[in-house]
């Protein structure tokens, strides 16, 4: 199969990338390389026969009429979004433009291929969302998200992408055009881009600064290892029903204290302080404002109906995580000079 994957920079992108690559489908990585996209992501594929990259923005309607003219692709798989919650309580526009613009205009460029293709049975658009649009949940473990709970986003990052969820529900419902959506809890692994949670507390580790955690850490999220998110992703955008969403969780809930404690210790063991330990670091700060208190997935669906389960635990994929940056600071170092790493964001200060 030939797919067309937009974000394919980016962090969960890339590894689709990668991943499909492996797999023998063609890879088309079309992205707009914004602050947090980095080609060197995909580095290990770039040179594969099955891997063409396209300079590209979702934003640019023309550009994405051309990309699917030229390329043909069987299957789309939407990821290019702007992401960081923080980024988006300071400068919303970027997320309305992108997560929403941008998902419509590609929702009306594979309209047009589709139909100009002659509608063939094979092509999907699979939209990848997060599982942010639904809020917050209360600390009872039998209270998770679901396929059908109710939508209500709580930042401008999760209200941009519940928006791009129903834009596609509605051009599958209006137009027809043939649709899955996904919804995933937090992602972590190789390639994070570090303004996100855990690379912020390796690095900041590493570099002997604070940890800082919101509020009193006790916020909790369903950790979920990218390559873990890449299979899933590869297996719904090929064998998920049309019209059909599927939650895509880790199985892994932790607090955000525990989670930072975890890799404290990973670290005391693998690169262990001259003095005390990595946890003697751990600073608490003002919260995030608005700082949704759980997100938890039932995968329940994803299971039932196509078989899949992740198959690393967070304990795991955190060893490896913090593994592979203790081994890739030529990647991450030139990541810490662009705008805004490193600085607090999101405190709604005006």
């Amino acid at each position: 199969m030939k797919l067309l994957i937009t974000g394919g920079a980016g962090f969960i992108g890339s590894a689709v990338v990668r991943l499909a690559v492996a797999r023998g489908h063609q890879v088309v990585n079309l992205d707009a390389l914004t602050y947090a996209a980095d080609l060197a992501n995909v580095a290990s594929v770039a040179d594969s026969p099955l891997y063409a990259f396209q300079q590209a923005d979702i934003r640019d309607r023309a550009a994405l009429n051309a990309a699917f003219a030229t390329h043909q692709p069987d299957i789309v798989l939407h990821l290019a979004a702007e992401s960081h919650v923080d980024r988006s309580i300071d400068g919303p526009a970027d997320f309305i433009d992108t997560n929403i613009t941008g998902t419509f205009n590609m929702l009306e460029a594979a309209c047009k291929y589709w139909r100009a293709a002659g509608r063939p049975d094979g092509f999907r658009f699979h939209h990848v969302s997060t599982d942010e649009v639904f809020g917050s949940l209360p600390a009872d473990p039998a209270v998770q998200f679901t396929e059908t709970t109710a939508y209500d986003p709580r930042s401008p990052y999760s209200a941009s992408k519940a928006a791009s969820d129903h834009l596609v529900r509605a051009w599958f419902e209006t137009y027809g055009l043939p649709v899955v959506l996904s919804n995933c809890s937090n992602n972590y692994g190789p390639y994070h881009f570090p303004e996100k949670l855990i690379p912020v507390i390796i690095l900041n580790a590493l570099a002997g600064r604070a940890l800082p955690i919101y509020g009193d850490g006790s916020n909790i999220r369903d950790w979920l290892y990218v390559e873990d998110h890449a299979d899933a992703l590869l297996l719904v955008a090929t064998k998920g029903a049309l019209g059909r969403s599927y939650n895509i969780g880790g199985e892994n809930e932790r607090t955000n204290l525990q989670l930072v404690q975890t890799i404290c210790a990973i670290l005391d063991r693998l690169r262990p302080r001259e003095t005390g330990t990595y946890a003697d670091l751990i600073t608490f700060v003002a919260d995030r404002p608005g700082h949704d208190a759980r997100y938890a997935i039932d995968p329940t669906r994803i299971r039932r109906e196509l078989g899949w389960r992740p198959s690393v635990t967070v304990e795991e994929g955190l060893e490896r995580t913090v593994s592979w940056y203790l081994e890739n600071d030529a990647w991450w170092r030139p990541l810490l000079n662009r705008h805004g790493v490193g600085q607090r964001l999101g405190t709604g200060a005006t």
